[in-house]
């Protein structure tokens, strides 16, 4: 046959296959294109090209990848047949393969930029950055208003940290398509300006009020600049755009956990179960709000409702765990907590250890647990020894200011407004000071604030401690406003009601609660000062500069004493009213520690103040490391337990014995 002729053949072979095809019969195209390849007929490469197609339409990537590279081999300047085989061998899974095909020299020859395109694309996959930013800076040399390729081009530079570059390519893509909403994100990742990454997120939360990513991203951003009233707002927001998302209503949650809005945090925990009814985390985070609220009533039902649908025992073992610890039944939750994997809320589940070893009396046990679980307490935070050293650098600091020459120096100035000072409850944590503070909002004419930021903000809003000898009447004043703004957003106060302000830790504000609140009585817990040093170290607190102090028995003396010499120093400067409330006699008889408390406070006895328990159980949830205690009935066996871990609190008696003397606890 000549060569003519042959070509006929192949021309004609390759009609009858393709008439087949348009007339629906692809199985029968397939069959008369492989024949022909079997008897050497017809044009190899278009019908290895057209066989690895119909495969492709069939999802027999293999396949096709097989036919493509036997047309890609024989006709490797082909474009179409190169970009269906890299296409092939993406969907395949294939992509280092694809971009071999993809090669720098094929996108070169490549007028169409589709093989620049697809290499750029799958050196990103890939994260061979450097390859794809060249591949579409080659793209947009020639088609410089290819939105996709910018956009793409910003992502690359960011993961090569090329911030500057970043941001140059994704303002092109954001300016020539406006209305696709992931550039606005990739852009608001770019930008090293959080206040205009977040300006660019809230724009784009306006122009698609439906899409709730910009919020979410708000969310995300808004968390590591620990801006939390901010992060929530954004997150309820992403949440109401788009309410079935499992994930954002998990961070929900959290959130409304973080800001102690207990029902709403339960709400959405059991939304993120009907959505998700494998989401581990959200029965975890039931049974550990049911913990600190203290409805122990609760870890039943929740473990029922976790082996129904299919929670593992890992999880479920957890729940068990605290239910058994509630009822007392301590071998038996040790033995539960045993079987707890490790990346199941691993530092609850040691400090849950810690505390079971404690309650059977093993101190040697538990001391070695308490401190493997502060250790996983610090290593998931970020340098809290380090933060915890200069907060006591900065203690110490002041209590070189507290001079009468200092006080001296303070512009004579009162506050011009009417309303009466708060009383304050301070005292080292972990001092009674949960217990007492329970004891007051049984009273009906107290407003007990736990733990609320009103003080600390004014601090901040004023600067460094110095600051508080140049205030003016005026300064006073606006300082004072800014207080009662805060007290009336958290816990509002009635007329003629006590406000009652407990932050144990305020023991070294005391020389701006004077400032502010000349008036002000201070209430001051007591407690044996290995107790609360061993007690500190043994709870399972937040990691704020302060708490971060507890990780290690040296810290939490040391936190100890600089504290009580701050309050002692500024006591011998300050005229303040101040009450001790010893917590070994509280425990022993509650009315009379209490009685000369209230009369002192101008407060009428009443009963309702001995029923703390029922009291803590209406308060709901208690953030403190006393949650659990405040719902018991009085008990003692906390006074005095320092003794049995005396032997790792002996190095701290430097630190510690002269307030042991000074408060009375050496005899």
């Amino acid at each position: 046959m000549s060569s003519h002729d042959r070509s006929a053949d192949d021309a004609g072979v390759l009609r009858q296959v393709i008439a087949a095809a348009q007339r629906g019969d692809l199985d029968g195209a397939c069959a008369q294109a492989e024949g022909a390849l079997q008897a050497g007929r017809g044009d190899a490469a278009a019908l290895h090209a057209f066989l690895g197609m119909m495969k492709a339409r069939s999802g027999a990537f293999d396949a096709a990848a097989a036919h493509l590279l036997q047309a890609h081999q024989a006709r490797p300047a082909d474009i179409t047949i190169a970009c269906n085989l890299i296409s092939v061998l993406m969907d395949a899974g294939r992509n280092a393969e694809a971009l071999a095909i993809a090669s720098q020299e094929l996108a070169a020859a490549d007028a169409t930029g589709r093989v620049a395109r697809y290499r750029g694309f799958l050196a990103q996959t890939l994260e061979q950055f450097d390859t794809a930013i060249l591949a579409y800076e080659a793209v947009l040399a020639n088609a410089p208003d290819d939105f996709e390729c910018w956009n793409n081009l910003g992502n690359a530079r960011i993961a090569i940290g090329d911030a500057k570059g970043a941001v140059e390519a994704l303002r092109r893509a954001v300016a020539l398509d406006p209305a696709a909403a992931p550039t606005r994100l990739n852009l608001a990742s770019a930008l090293e300006d959080a206040d205009e990454a977040a300006a660019v997120l809230r724009q784009a939360a306006r122009d698609f009020p439906t899409d709730p990513r910009p919020p979410y991203q708000l969310y995300i951003l808004f968390k590591q600049q620990s801006r939390q009233e901010d992060a929530l707002a954004a997150i309820e927001e992403a949440v109401a755009r788009d309410p079935d998302v499992a994930g954002m209503q998990l961070k929900l949650a959290v959130e409304y956990g973080v800001v102690r809005r207990t029902a709403e945090a339960e709400e959405c925990y059991r939304k993120v179960i009907a959505l998700d009814p494998g989401a581990v985390d959200a029965y975890l985070g039931l049974a550990i709000q049911y913990e600190h609220t203290n409805r122990e009533e609760e870890f039943a039902p929740l473990l029922a409702l976790a082996r129904a649908n299919g929670i593992g025992d890992g999880p479920c073992s957890f729940i068990e765990a605290f239910e058994l610890r509630r009822a007392g039944r301590f071998e038996e939750a040790l033995a539960m907590l045993e079987r707890v994997p490790p990346d199941i809320e691993p530092v609850r589940t040691a400090h849950a250890r810690a505390s079971v070893l404690d309650r059977l009396g093993r101190s040697a046990d538990a001391f070695t647990a308490f401190s493997e679980a502060n250790a996983l307490m610090g290593a998931g935070s970020a340098e809290p020894l380090q933060r915890a050293a200069k907060l006591r650098e900065e203690i110490a600091r002041q209590i070189g200011l507290l001079t009468p020459e200092w006080r001296d120096s303070w512009q004579v100035a009162a506050p011009a407004d009417p309303l009466p000072d708060p009383v304050f409850l301070v005292g080292f944590p972990r001092s009674g000071t949960t217990l007492l503070d329970t004891i007051l909002m049984g009273h009906p004419d107290t407003v007990v604030m736990e733990e609320q930021p009103p003080l600390n903000v004014v601090e901040d809003s004023l600067g460094d401690f110095t600051a508080i000898a140049h205030l003016d009447a005026d300064g006073i004043t606006r300082a004072r406003a800014r207080y009662f703004e805060e007290v009336a957003r958290l816990n509002p106060v009635p007329p003629g009601k006590l406000l009652i302000d407990k932050s144990p830790l305020f023991l070294y504000r005391l020389p701006l609660i004077h400032r502010l609140f000349p008036q002000a009585r201070i209430i001051l817990a007591l407690r044996h000062p290995c107790d609360v040093v061993l007690s500190c170290f043994m709870s399972n607190f937040r990691l704020n500069s302060a708490m971060a102090n507890f990780l290690r028995l040296e810290d939490a003396a040391s936190l100890y004493d600089l504290c009580f010499r701050h309050f002692e120093a500024s006591q011998a400067l300050f005229p303040v009213d101040c009450h001790h409330i010893v917590y070994e006699r509280l425990v022993e008889d509650v009315e009379a520690e209490v009685r000369p408390l209230l009369d002192w406070l101008g407060l009428e006895w009443t009963e309702d103040v001995l029923e703390h328990r029922r009291t803590a159980k209406a308060r709901g949830l208690i953030t403190t490391a006393s949650y659990s205690q405040v719902t018991e009935p009085i008990y003692r066996r906390a006074a005095g337990r320092w003794k049995r871990y005396e032997q790792w609190l002996a190095p701290q008696m430097d630190a510690l014995s002269p307030w042991i003397e000074k408060f009375g606890y050496s005899g």
